[in-house]
């Protein structure tokens, strides 16, 4: 029984309001599938939509195989084919006009929708690839309208504001972003410009704005600028330490020349038996603080620059009582109880041990100051605890203090900063014992304590256990050799040397030919490279010791003329210097192959230098 027309107008008026609220092309396909299915009743149906990617024919819809003989309707979408809608008829229920009629106007619709669903997808997929680019920006991107509404935002300023990536369209800018930021980003939205910097917390952020055709509308663009500052600051940390090694390179040899001098006659003067009684405590301390300005020149050169030292295999207990005999009469005057604790079974160490000395006593200092700053009045405890570690040992150091601020304490081996007052640090101290510590192959670091804790702050230093098969030679430098060899020299009187000294230090020049003559030796003086090369060609000598920094010709070059001139004279030449910060001096040294006196140096290494000559001509002479 044929549909009247009213009827066919009436599905058509539900196919169209259906068709209106689908966007998905199956959901309209299944429309349209089931519109053709309830009018027309066919043996089989079939709809195919035209893939755009591969411009082919699909089966979107069948119910059953494709017919042998079918009835085939297009589907368009303005100009264009989009697909087709197969029927095969059936004995009671033949296609006629009026069912052709009737699949093309369901059709016709159909296009209108599919063509609708195409372009809703495309504008989700655009808006979805719109949302994932700007989200894997790493800067947080935000669009303001001219009335000031944020339109669109990216997921990094949703991080940026604490707030969902949905709740920020609609809203005012001005309501979102903190009240310090206002004025300056008023100013850059209304007039675009160079980006201004604003703060949230430790980050900084740099904002700029991208103008669009609207004027008072624009994209804000927030980049965190934290980890450059950060980088900047390393970089202009990383300057200072090299001006400061230049520095060093320069005024280490102001210093040492005289303190060699002063170190000098302090040790002549004190082997010198017709000394009165009453210049004994003088000259001891003069020695003494002589040998204190020594070591903070050496403390210096430590902090600008790698230097190994001597090492010798040791047990640590003894290095730690000994820096609390050091510090007990000043932690008794801040009535600052310190502790010793040590496990059983502790591996020797490797180590310098002025320089580990050096790290304990700045890190217990540090304590110190820290309590007394807390209760001056009350005093306090530190507690040294000494552990075996699977590869060494772990020295911690603790104290009872108000500990140190998370902030701070990411920041205290950093060089030139420091918690103490203008005036009161040089921000040095940690920075020089970390570098100590790594130079000794071992590690530190800090537990800050504080606020919640109920404790202060705990350094804990790492060193790895010594190799005694495997422990290497001292340095062949000035400090070099061995007591039971300075006691053998000086025992037995030492053949008597020609020796030419050469240097442009008067005060020194003085202190060398009085010792040395002292000794019996003969000696002869030159200022200069220049002075010193002539007399060297022209006269014996069975040592030179030269300066390497002087006016005219200098050490270095005075050696490379005489080893191309007399080779033979130029291996008699061992250097004192005052200058071995310097990685080019450094390497010349090292590169000879021979003894160094590094000044200021005592009359022991002076003694190992002349004794090593006199063995030298003993086994040419056998």
């Amino acid at each position: 029984m044929k549909a009247s027309v009213a009827e066919v107008l009436s599905r058509l008026t539900t196919l169209s309001q259906e068709l209106a609220g689908a966007f998905r092309p199956t959901t309209i396909v299944e429309v349209v599938a089931r519109a053709l299915t309830e009018q027309l009743a066919p043996g089989r149906l079939s709809v195919l939509l035209l893939d755009l990617d591969s411009n082919r024919l699909t089966v979107a819809y069948h119910n059953g195989p494709r017919p042998a003989s079918w009835l085939g309707v297009p589907i368009v979408a303005g100009s264009r084919t989009i697909g087709a809608v197969a029927l095969e008829g059936v004995r009671t229920n033949a296609l006629d006009e009026s069912a052709l009629m009737f699949a093309r106007a369901v059709l016709a619709q159909a296009g209108i929708a599919l063509e609708n669903a195409r372009l809703v997808e495309m504008l989700s997929s655009g808006k979805r690839e719109w949302e994932q680019t700007v989200d894997a920006f790493n800067h947080a991107i935000c669009y303001v309208d001219t009335q000031g509404t944020v339109r669109r935002a990216n997921r990094m300023f949703a991080e940026l504001i604490k707030l969902p990536v949905t709740a920020l369209p609609g809203r005012p800018w001005l309501t979102l972003l903190p009240p310090a930021w206002a004025e300056p980003i008023a100013r850059l939205l209304a007039t675009p410009g160079d980006g201004v910097e604003v703060r949230a917390g430790e980050r900084v952020l740099l904002v700029t704005v991208i103008p669009t055709d609207e004027p008072g509308a624009g994209v804000l663009l927030f980049e965190d600028q934290t980890e450059k500052r950060r980088l900047q600051e390393k970089l202009l940390q990383s300057e200072k330490m090299s001006a400061i090694g230049q520095l060093i390179a320069g005024v280490a040899h102001d210093l040492n020349n005289p303190l060699a001098s002063v170190v000098g006659f302090s040790d002549l003067l004190g082997e010198a038996s017709d000394v009165p009684p009453r210049l004994a405590e003088p000259l001891a301390v003069i020695r003494q603080e002589a040998e204190r300005a020594s070591a903070i020149v050496r403390n210096l050169l430590s902090f600008a620059r790698r230097q190994e030292g001597e090492r010798q295999l040791q047990s640590i207990r003894p290095i730690l009582e000994s820096t609390h005999q050091l510090l007990r009469n000043q932690l008794l005057a801040a009535r600052i109880e310190l502790t010793l604790e040590f496990e059983p079974g502790l591996p020797e160490v490797e180590v310098h041990a002025n320089q580990i000395k050096q790290v304990f006593v700045n890190i217990i200092n540090n304590a110190a100051q820290a309590i007394a700053g807390a209760r001056p009045q009350v005093g306090g405890r530190i507690q040294i605890v000494t552990q075996c570690q699977p590869d060494g040992l772990s020295v911690s150091i603790s104290d009872n203090g108000p500990g140190i601020p998370e902030a701070l304490a990411q920041r205290v081996f950093e060089p030139f900063f420091s918690t103490k007052s203008e005036g009161e640090g040089t921000g040095l101290g940690l920075s020089i014992c970390l570098g100590i510590v790594k130079e000794h192959g071992g590690s530190m670091s800090l537990d800050p304590g504080g606020a919640g804790s109920g404790r202060g702050a705990t350094f804990t230093v790492e060193l790895p256990a010594g190799d005694r098969m495997g422990l290497r030679p001292a340095r062949r430098g000035a400090e070099g050799g061995t007591e039971t060899a300075v006691a053998a020299v000086a025992a037995e009187r030492p053949e008597r040397l020609r020796v030419l000294v050469v240097d442009d230090e008067p005060h020194i020049l003085h202190y060398m030919q009085a010792t040395l003559e002292s000794w019996g030796h003969e000696v002869v003086l030159a200022r200069d490279g220049s002075q010193a090369l002539k007399r060297a060609l022209m006269q014996p000598f069975d040592l030179i010791i030269c300066d390497l920094r002087m006016p005219r010709l200098g050490g270095r070059e005075m050696f490379h003329t005489l080893a191309r001139m007399h080779p033979t004279v130029a291996e008699r030449i061992i250097f004192a210097t005052g200058d071995t910060v310097r990685g080019d001096t450094l390497q010349f040294l090292e590169e000879l192959g021979r003894p160094f006196l590094q000044k200021p140096f005592k009359l022991d290494a002076l003694r190992r230098v002349l004794a090593g000559v006199v063995k030298a001509n003993a086994g040419l002479a056998g």
